[in-house]
């Protein structure tokens, strides 16, 4: 870690990677240590309310904390076969106010924070964009 402390202009991040880690506030504070002073942070990913909705129904998980095993992304494009030898992934979501008291907790400033309907223009909070300053 210290070979790339403060060694970054820009960090970003996207896609929906935040429910991949089980410990948001050590990961945020390296991110920031990555940075340098006066770096960004720019971070894309699903909005929390997204993972309470599937096939039109809302699921009322919003502020679980709990860990939940899934299969790993995209693996449904692969062959049937071999699927079969995919491990599983545990998952975490987050709310909002987590991710965003998170980011400003490990010492970043925050300076933008988007929300984006989905791609089909679903009038819900699809993802966000945050813009942090280290």
């Amino acid at each position: 870690m210290h070979t790339y402390q403060h060694q970054f202009d820009v960090l970003y991040l996207e896609g929906g990677i935040l429910h991949y880690f089980h410990d948001l506030e050590a990961f945020t504070a390296i991110l920031f240590a990555l940075l340098k002073p006066g770096g960004k942070l720019i971070l894309s990913d699903y909005h929390p309310i997204k993972h309470c909705i599937h096939e039109d129904k809302y699921i009322p998980r919003y502020f679980d904390q709990d860990t939940y095993e899934a299969d790993i992304a995209h693996q449904n494009h692969f062959d049937p076969v071999e699927q079969t030898d995919f491990p599983k992934v545990l998952l975490r979501h987050y709310t909002m106010s987590e991710i965003v008291n998170t980011v400003i907790r490990s010492g970043f400033t925050l300076l933008q924070l988007d929300e984006h309907p989905g791609w089909k223009g679903e009038n819900i909070p699809w993802e966000f964009t945050l813009v942090a300053m280290n």
